[in-house]
């Protein structure tokens, strides 16, 4: 069982709990109505799809019913980091080693 840490709620929880929404840190177009349909398009349908860390957009759905970032690594399906939206992520880039780390990047 997955452990995922809810930065609102302050604790870890079964990942039933959670939602993956998809990426996180896509801006929206500043005027939508200036955007031609191939921009539009980019911007409502393609997402990046890495081989490692990425930064994804997650749901507390069974708690507190918030939004938040979390840092996951494809691969291994390992919770590096969770943050509130509008925070910057600490980790940017695969750990050098493959210890094994809680759902708040705290070595287990």
């Amino acid at each position: 069982m997955l452990l995922i840490h809810c930065p609102h709620c302050g604790e870890s929880r079964s990942e039933e709990e959670f939602h993956a929404k998809g990426q996180a840190h896509i801006p929206r177009p500043l005027d939508p109505a200036a955007c031609s349909d191939a921009e539009w398009g980019e911007y409502l349908f393609f997402r990046d799809n890495p081989r490692g860390i990425h930064h994804e957009l997650w749901v507390h759905s069974a708690g507190c019913r918030k939004y938040f970032n979390a840092t996951r690594h494809t691969v291994s399906y390992e919770i590096l980091e969770t943050y509130k939206i509008g925070e910057k992520p600490s980790v940017t880039e695969a750990p050098s080693d493959t210890k094994t780390t809680s759902a708040q990047g705290v070595p287990a």
